[in-house]
């Protein structure tokens, strides 16, 4: 079954991990994606692999507006509409958990993708999607928003924040018939968080796995996409305001 036959998104970061998997994932399921990143070699290769008919790809800093409204602006311009907006592009920033140790330039940096980023994201599909009066609009969080001290102050804020954002456009778009919901997977091996951690792909899984409640099942970028998936396709038509 298509679960996504006729559907337009957008994905922020979706040149690798969780992006990566969301944009096979809906593209398997019927819908036509525009790759939003500054991987643009991933990004190509990425749309090569899916085929030209599926996927595109646009160059897209998630800190500049002008980038991101650009990129809205393809999607519809390439396909008409814009029915799914996946805010995902984002970044772990200095692992440092001592705030007292942290650097302003990191925290800023963090933040502006993280956050500003989703703001921007979240900006721009309203402004396409309220004159359709429909349309869903997904972030990705953590489950660091929840549980505190187990990342970088940073990354906490930037992500609790996040939370916050989509609850403040839930209650302002769903007046327009436009969803908002956030998304918040525990840790996953992405090659950013191998990176961050210094560990390889098998170390940071059974570290993971240590301290999870569900024993015998290890997260993947493709277990993320299918939230993503249910959350953007008409299954989930009244779920909105969603952490």
């Amino acid at each position: 079954m298509c679960r996504l036959e006729g559907k337009v998104t957008l994905i922020t970061g979706g040149a690798s991990a969780i992006g990566e998997a969301t944009a096979k994932l809906f593209t398997h399921h019927g819908a036509r994606v525009m790759i939003a990143d500054v991987q643009d070699d991933k990004g190509h290769a990425l749309c090569e692999s899916l085929g030209s008919s599926a996927a595109s790809y646009v160059h897209c800093d998630v800190t500049d507006e002008s980038h991101v409204r650009d990129a809205v602006d393809a999607a519809v311009s390439r396909h008409g509409k814009l029915d799914i907006m996946f805010n995902n592009a984002g970044i772990a920033g200095s692992m440092c958990m001592q705030i007292r140790k942290s650097e302003k330039a990191d925290f800023e940096r963090v933040v502006g993708i993280n956050l500003v980023g989703s703001y921007l994201g979240t900006k721009h599909a309203a402004r396409v999607m309220i004159p359709a009066r429909r349309g869903s609009i997904v972030i990705t969080a953590s489950t660091m928003s929840v549980v505190p001290g187990m990342a970088s102050a940073a990354y906490t804020c930037s992500k609790l924040a996040v939370v916050g954002l989509m609850s403040s456009a839930a209650v302002e778009l769903g007046q327009f018939g436009v969803r908002v919901n956030c998304m918040s997977p525990h840790g996953v091996a992405t090659p950013l968080a191998t990176t961050a951690l210094g560990m390889g792909v098998e170390e940071l899984e059974e570290s993971m796995h240590e301290h999870e409640i569900l024993k015998g099942v290890r997260l993947k970028a493709e277990d993320v996409a299918e939230a993503v998936l249910l959350l953007g396709s008409e299954e989930a038509k009244y779920v909105s305001g969603v952490n």
